[in-house]
């Protein structure tokens, strides 16, 4: 399942969960033993179209805690499937929930059922390399970090060869924060089967490689609880584009598409000009304004003809300006900026040379129009703001800084985080590695800059922006293959973007 596919977009916290699985409980009305075998089995399901053959032994590992039934259950569904299975019950305490208690017993009965309870590390098994290990030791209510013998079990595991796939999240790994676990004591999973909801963690770069490839497996939790929350945290998916995508008016004309300034550009740096109009455009612009260095007319109305010269010579009203990409940082572009800041009187898009420049003039943000949107990647956000320890400390200060100056704030990277005035923030859940290239931020600059010429707000502009332009860069990748990928086949695949958007649009 993509990400982009999932239907629910709310990120919960550990306490969120706890509350919508007891209000589903409670409510649907179901048993705790039972909805804990309707997760085992989505995630068993999930399983086996990993893993169609049988031929490699199954190495389970189950938890004391609720984590370890769902370990259970799935340990028997696999030995009644035909695989073969071996489950150890990971106790070094007394303490075991009742669940799994009765789960384990359930798999017992079992025919050719392995089963033995590990209390010393002298009694792990030693794992072939073809071996699959599943990682049911610990959920997400770990609160602490893991310490003793459990983070030596999960050391061996690590040090195996063996393909792991963790139950909801990996052991060791906390749902938000995870500032003080050592990385000796997290789960390195090969696939991460989580039930109903990514996990915040999972969106952080230093996690990756203990998530692996995240899968999500929705179990029918109680709508209405879920629905009923308020979350700072969510997803951008194709439901919420879709329901943001508007049709074009069968009497509409260029203005009415919008009329657009880019200012951008200087010597040697003309591509990121080109690459930011030529999506403004595909990105359904009626009518594009470059204003830059004069030298460059030509190559402009060669590579995009349907934009126009600005030379400030007329007091033209522009629907939205972008500014920022190859402005260059020397005294001259400072200038140019804030004289842009200053005749501003609505939203603009900031990117690039503009948010490096604000960077060594912070007093300049006193200028920035509210609900502005600025589009630093990882470096100009640091410059920006400053240093941060981890993603999750990186997140909230970008939502800090959101709201104090009221603007919006896109950090481009891997599931690219929109940060709003209000206070919430959104992950996106298109794009790939492939789009690493010179030149793909422009590209998400020149399409959210289209997208606020065309009327829509700041938050519809930067959230279906960001889907778009990962979206375009998916569908390149999948035609073109990562490698291959640069900022120009972005652009290409944007119509292709906009159709599938388009027509989920239709059929919802």
């Amino acid at each position: 399942m993509k990400l982009n596919s999932i239907t629910h977009s709310k990120i919960f916290s550990v306490n969120d969960l706890r509350e919508i699985d007891r209000y589903t409980i409670d409510n649907e009305p179901i048993s705790s033993i039972n909805l804990m075998e309707r997760a085992a089995t989505a995630i068993f399901l999930e399983f086996i179209e990993l893993y169609k053959s049988k031929k490699n032994k199954i190495v389970i590992f189950a938890g004391t805690g609720n984590n370890g039934g769902d370990a259970a259950v799935i340990a028997r569904l696999l030995a009644e499937s035909g695989y073969d299975v071996e489950l150890y019950l990971v106790a070094f305490s007394t303490k075991i929930s009742s669940e799994t208690e009765i789960n384990i017993d359930r798999y017992k009965k079992c025919n050719k059922s392995y089963f033995k309870i590990i209390n010393s590390l002298d009694l792990m098994p030693d794992f072939c390399n073809d071996d699959i290990i599943v990682d049911g030791l610990v959920g997400t209510g770990l609160k602490s970090t893991l310490e003793g013998k459990i983070a030596e079990v999960i050391s061996i595991i690590n040090k195996s060869s063996c393909e792991v796939i963790s139950i909801d999240i990996p052991s060791g790994l906390q749902v938000e924060n995870n500032i003080l676990a050592k990385t000796s004591q997290i789960v390195r999973a090969t696939h991460t089967i989580t039930i109903e909801f990514p996990k915040l963690a999972f969106f952080f770069a230093e996690n990756h490689s203990f998530v692996g490839d995240l899968h999500v497996v929705p179990i029918g939790l109680h709508e209405d609880i879920i629905n009923s929350k308020e979350v700072l945290f969510r997803l951008i998916n194709t439901m919420m584009v879709g329901g943001i995508l508007k049709s074009i008016p069968r009497f509409s004309h260029k203005m009415l598409q919008g009329n657009a300034l880019l200012v951008a550009g200087s010597k040697g740096m003309m591509g990121c000009v080109l690459l930011a109009g030529r999506a403004a455009m595909r990105t359904g612009l009626g009518l594009l304004s470059i204003k830059t260095i004069s030298e460059s007319e030509i190559l402009i109305h060669s590579c995009i003809p349907e934009a126009l010269i600005y030379k400030g010579d007329n007091q033209q009203e522009f629907s939205a300006v972008g500014i920022g990409p190859g402005l260059g940082k020397e005294n001259e572009a400072k200038i140019l900026l804030e004289k842009q800041l200053r005749k501003e009187n609505k939203a603009i898009v900031i990117d690039a040379d503009a948010i490096n420049i604000i960077a060594e003039n912070l007093e300049m943000l006193e200028l920035v129009p509210k609900n502005s949107i600025l589009t630093p990647h990882i470096g100009e956000f640091n410059r920006l703001i400053g240093r941060y320890s981890n993603s999750h400390e990186r997140i909230l200060a970008q939502r800090e800084f959101a709201q104090k100056h009221m603007i919006y704030v896109v950090l481009k990277g891997p599931y690219t985080s929109v940060a709003t005035p209000s206070g919430k923030v959104f992950f996106n859940t298109t794009g790939n590695q492939g789009m690493s290239t010179a030149g793909s931020g422009d590209v998400l600059t020149g399409i959210i800059l289209s997208l606020l010429s065309q009327g829509y707000t700041s938050e519809e502009s930067a959230l279906l922006g960001v889907y778009l332009h990962g979206l375009a860069g998916d569908l390149g990748a999948d035609k073109l293959g990562m490698h291959s990928l640069i900022a120009s086949d972005i652009i290409d695949f944007i119509p292709y973007a906009l159709k599938e958007i388009t027509n989920y649009t239709r059929f919802a």
